[in-house]
Parts: C-alpha cells; structure tokens; sequence
C-alpha cells in the first residue's frame, strides 16, 4: 500500500500538473475514440502498450480477454459495451490477447479448476476457442495457438451484442485482433477470417 501511496504523491506533485488542462477538459467531457478490450492480467497495460493519453480508451479487462456471447440478462461486460458502443460511439473495437496468458495456459494443459469454481465458469467462454484451436498445425505452440484463436473467438462473440450488429451494419464500428507478446512488446493484428497475423508496427 505504500508503494501505491507513493505513485499517488508522484502523480499529484510530478504528472498531474503538466497535464493540468487536459483533465480539466475531460471533467466535463467523456469521447474515447477506442473500446479496448484485454486481460485482466497485470503485465498488459493498454494505455502504455498503445501510448494512449486520458480519455482516449475505453477499457474492459477480464481475465482471458473473454467476451460473453450477447445475452438479455444484466452482465457488466456485455452493459459496458453497450455503453461504450451506443453511448460514446467508440469507432473502433479492440479484443487484445497477450502472450503467456494464465487463462488459456489453464485450458491448453488441462489445469484442475476444482478449486476454481468462479474461473471454470468462466473460462466456459473459452469453448469456441479450444474447438478452434484443436485445429491448429501439428507442432504448434498450444498456448500461444489458442491466445490467438481465443481472439478470433471473442471477436465473434462481440458480434453477437445488438448494439455491435447495427454499428457494423452502419459502418460506425470497426472490429480488430490484436495479440500483445510481453517479452518483445511486439503487437500482430490477427485477420478474423484467416486467422493469419502481422506485424501491426515495425
């Protein structure tokens, strides 16, 4: 707790006041340009990876990246969305997977979640993306496989959200894979069709 009372003071006394102006025009005003969303894990930060100032993103984090299939009933991920798509009007979408991720480690090595009730419930979310990813080439890094089909998957499962259906069918919203690889801060962005990735900077 110290060490974050320490970043607050830092910020207070060393951050804030060059960037005084800005948060004084965000206090009255919310427009991100970008709904972005990654995983909960603490070694992707979507702001740091994309260089992103305040206000520009709009991030939901979950613990594999997932994005439950639309449903009618009250979810915070699927009411986040809708915030974000129908109410801000966010022109782009992001699903970013990393490398090494907990989750899908989890389900290509057949972890035992027993213990786990909450994240195997969760990780259900996951199933179109083990199908996907049990296709893969033989000699194919299991993990990093199914990091990447786990993208594809949740791109379709955003699909499926009403609010997402009319902004694609109005052309407002774009949909992008991104699959962050932490060691080399490398980022690809993944072809929804294809599956196959490139480089998104050099």
């Amino acid at each position: 707790m110290q060490d974050l009372a320490a970043g607050i003071a830092h910020f207070q006394r060393g951050v804030f006041p060059a960037k005084a102006a800005r948060f004084q025009h965000l206090a009255a005003t919310h427009q991100p340009s970008t709904l972005f969303i990654s995983c909960s894990d603490a070694r992707v930060i979507p702001e740091l990876i994309t260089q992103s100032e305040p206000g520009e993103l709009f991030v939901i984090r979950t613990a594999g990246n997932l994005v439950p299939a639309y449903a009618p009933s009250a979810e915070g991920v699927t009411a986040s969305i809708e915030y974000a798509v129908a109410v801000l009007g966010v022109s782009d979408i992001v699903v970013c997977g990393h490398s090494a991720c907990g989750a899908m480690t989890a389900l290509a090595d057949g972890h035992d979640l027993a213990a786990l009730p909450a994240m195997a419930h969760w990780l259900r979310h996951a199933d179109a993306s083990r199908a996907r990813a049990a296709c893969a080439e033989p000699g194919t890094d299991k993990v990093s496989a199914l990091v990447r089909h786990n993208v594809i998957a949740q791109l379709a499962n955003l699909a499926t959200h009403p609010c997402v259906i009319r902004a694609l069918a109005a052309k407002t919203v774009t949909l992008r894979g991104w699959v962050y690889d932490i060691p080399t801060g490398a980022v690809d962005q993944l072809d929804p069709v294809t599956g196959r990735s490139a480089a998104l900077a050099a």
